[in-house]
């Protein structure tokens, strides 16, 4: 499995590109999971739903299945998070794994930067990042991407990753 990242600051716009990122990576042949680091408490459960009924009963582990698709919650319940490797341990094979969030994970990374943000560049702190997107002028000496352009931003993350 090859990894890439997608890092920057809330409201750059990662996961719009990311959206667009993962049809280009598909219709090329490539089967793709995506890791989503969330920074507060997030829950896909609804309150209601048997399986939040039992995990709020006090189920370390919830399984939901389906004819289409499966789930497995666990609650930590006090336990130290994972770490990203661990995570990364956890998905099925498949060609590429996107990452969004785990800013700091030694993976290689693309800095989506916009101006609007009005926060700092992340580049100069981490070397793990190999190139920026954005939709204004910035002074670097990596790549600098389109964030507009999805195909060139594709095109460069299969170049960089040798996946063609």
């Amino acid at each position: 499995m090859r990894i890439f990242g997608v890092a920057g600051w809330s409201g750059s716009g990662k996961t719009t590109l990311i959206e667009k990122l993962i049809p280009r990576f598909v219709q090329r042949g490539l089967r793709v999971s995506l890791i989503k680091h969330a920074h507060h408490t997030f829950d896909v459960d609804q309150p209601g739903k048997d399986s939040y009924r039992h995990r709020h009963a006090g189920a370390g582990e919830v399984l939901v299945t389906s004819s289409r698709r499966w789930v497995l919650m666990h609650e930590l319940r006090g336990a130290h998070e994972p770490s990203f490797e661990d995570q990364v341990k956890r998905l099925s094979p498949c060609d590429l794994v996107i990452v969004e969030g785990f800013k700091h994970a030694p993976i290689p990374k693309l800095e989506v930067w916009r101006e609007a943000t009005e926060e700092g560049l992340l580049h100069p702190e981490d070397p793990h990042i190999v190139a920026v997107a954005s939709d204004a002028q910035v002074q670097t000496r990596l790549p600098l991407l389109d964030l507009n352009d999805d195909a060139a931003i594709a095109d460069f993350i299969v170049k960089h990753l040798k996946l063609a």
